[in-house]
């Protein structure tokens, strides 16, 4: 299930979607040639993202929509994930690594996408995140 670039996947927020996410990013990565070390990255990076649209952004709400697409230049590919919920404050955040908030469950997606990632960007007030992954 390739997409080509800009075009985009409309999934329902059911995080069994996330298996039509990762085929997606297998056949980007492969079309492009991105290596091992980088595919892992993005991979754990772009479902983490799709993961908290679902949950976070759109409630798991299965009349929601998750949008992924991506776009290709020369020196990187940048995934978009964007949900329909009312987006969140991305710059006040636990920070997952403090020792209080070391035995949380949940807390560590946004800090994950923003270590795997060459570039992180949150747009429409948190209901968008863009994912850049350098080639090099």
């Amino acid at each position: 299930m390739i997409l080509t670039n800009g075009e985009n996947l409309r999934i329902s927020s059911d995080t069994q979607n996330i298996t039509l996410v990762e085929r997606v990013i297998d056949d980007v990565c492969e079309a492009y040639k991105v290596n091992e070390d980088r595919y892992g990255n993005i991979l754990i990076a772009v479902t983490e993202a799709v993961n908290n649209a679902i949950q976070h952004g759109n409630n798991n709400d299965p009349a929601k929509s998750v949008t992924i697409t991506y776009s290709v230049d020369p020196n990187a590919i940048t995934f978009f994930v964007s949900d329909e919920g009312k987006g969140f404050d991305h710059k006040n955040l636990p920070d997952p690594t403090a020792p209080e908030n070391l035995d949380k469950i949940n807390g560590r997606g946004i800090f994950l996408m923003k270590n795997l990632s060459d570039n992180i960007q949150f747009d429409q007030n948190g209901k968008q995140v863009q994912l850049k992954f350098n080639f090099n």
